[in-house]
């Protein structure tokens, strides 16, 4: 027996720990609030962050990686993905981001279905993604689209960083036909199901709400994220009016009309994820749609945070390299250029609940972090380094892949040659 034990112990994978290392001369962007430090040496141990400093010295022994003058920023947080959710859109088997079934509304989870295996999850990292927001696409009951999870884009091993996020909702034109037609009825149907998912209980016969609904609605009532997703200024005012009424923690999602009430939202603590790309109207809910909208809502102090959509396109496609160049759009048109990289690290992690583990390069954050050869918002630069809790990941994808296989020509056969 203790020889079977052993032999077993020798069979089993070892565990990989972390690098410690220290990257030295690096334009770091810690995203502490203070700018960056030039000439930076960040020090890593067991996957977490130990200190930045200025021309910092190195602990003896430590791996050392010169950055070479180039910039450091925390790995980057696309705020709406369906990463891990689908694979390819005309494959129904390879989509898991929604549900029909009607005994499933608010309590639809799509933690269950993550996939980390995709094909697309090592294209995102390789693009500096590290953290991801998966939300649902739609659950069986109008306006309810289910419960969000945090991914962490690993190379093996659990991708699931934080369940049950967020509860996501739909206002507006998309989903009109599922709720009676009318959006009055969207919102009288998420106040009462808040409602009645207060006065659930156990047992009881003849609810309106079932067992399910009711346990997922009392933890956005007992304090869990809502994410509204919704473009027209008068329903982001609904939503500053539902947050109040019942006293809960709301985002919008979308907005594209926000900037009409930029001080509404900076007054009621309701941050805004958003595509700062949106400029043009796809449905009458998006008439104000304008490209400073990220500079408005920033200047009046809404906090942000970002995705890129291309008629959800980017949601799972290019989910780095996409929300990188909106970013630099959001810039290009008025934001703060430290707001921005704010809204792709410190932001998305302090709405979403993980900025406790993640989002800056403080001490004790994890090591997740990417050493860019260019300004990460010019979408012609790339990483040179990426590491996700302190272990640097390889950016080889099935894309690269393929390039270096048809990049040079077959040699000809023997009968060609001269």
């Amino acid at each position: 027996m203790i020889r079977f034990l052993a032999l077993a112990l020798l069979l089993m994978p070892a565990a990989v720990s972390a690098q410690d290392m220290a990257i030295t001369h690096a334009e770091a962007w810690p995203m502490t609030g203070n700018g960056k430090v030039s000439d930076a040496t960040i020090i890593v141990h067991d996957g977490r962050i130990v200190s930045v400093t200025a021309s910092g010295g190195v602990p003896e022994g430590t791996v050392v990686i010169d950055a070479g003058g180039r910039m450091v920023t925390p790995g980057l947080m696309n705020a709406a993905t369906q990463l891990g959710l689908v694979e390819t859109g005309a494959a129904d088997e390879t989509n898991d981001k929604s549900s029909s079934n009607t005994t499933l509304g608010a309590a639809f989870d799509i933690q269950y279905a993550l996939n980390a295996n995709s094909v697309l999850l090592p294209v995102a990292r390789a693009d500096g993604l590290t953290r991801a927001v998966s939300y649902p696409g739609a659950a069986g009951t109008a306006p309810f689209m289910g419960q969000a999870a945090v991914i962490k884009l690993v190379e093996s091993g659990d991708t699931l960083d934080h369940a049950q996020a967020a509860m996501y909702v739909q206002i507006g034109s998309a989903t009109l036909s599922t709720a009676g037609g009318s959006r009055s009825a969207q919102w009288q149907l998420l106040r009462n199901a808040l409602t009645e998912a207060g006065r659930y209980k156990p047992g009881k016969p003849d609810q309106p709400i079932t067992r399910l609904d009711a346990e997922a609605l009392q933890k956005v009532l007992g304090g869990q994220l809502l994410v509204i997703l919704t473009q027209r200024e008068s329903d982001i005012r609904q939503a500053i009016a539902l947050a109040r009424d019942f006293k809960l923690r709301v985002a919008i999602m979308g907005a594209n009309e926000a900037w009409r009430c930029a001080d509404a939202l900076a007054t009621a603590k309701i941050p805004v994820i958003l595509d700062p790309m949106d400029n043009l109207p796809i449905s009458f809910d998006q008439i104000g749609a304008r490209l400073d909208n990220a500079a408005i809502l920033g200047k009046a102090g809404v906090p942000l945070a970002f995705y890129a959509s291309g008629n959800t396109i980017y949601l799972s496609y290019d989910a780095g390299e996409a929300m990188r160049e909106v970013a630099g759009m959001a810039v290009a048109n008025g934001l703060p250029y430290e707001t921005a990289l704010a809204s792709m690290t410190r932001s998305p992690a302090a709405i979403f609940g993980i900025n406790d583990h993640y989002g800056t390069l403080a001490k004790d954050q994890d090591a997740d972090l990417v050493i860019w050869d260019g300004d990460p918002l010019e979408p012609g630069n790339y990483p040179w380094k990426v590491f996700v809790q302190g272990h640097e990941a390889s950016r080889e994808t099935r894309q690269t892949l393929l390039r270096d296989r048809y990049a040079k020509p077959a040699a000809l056969p023997p009968v060609y040659q001269k």
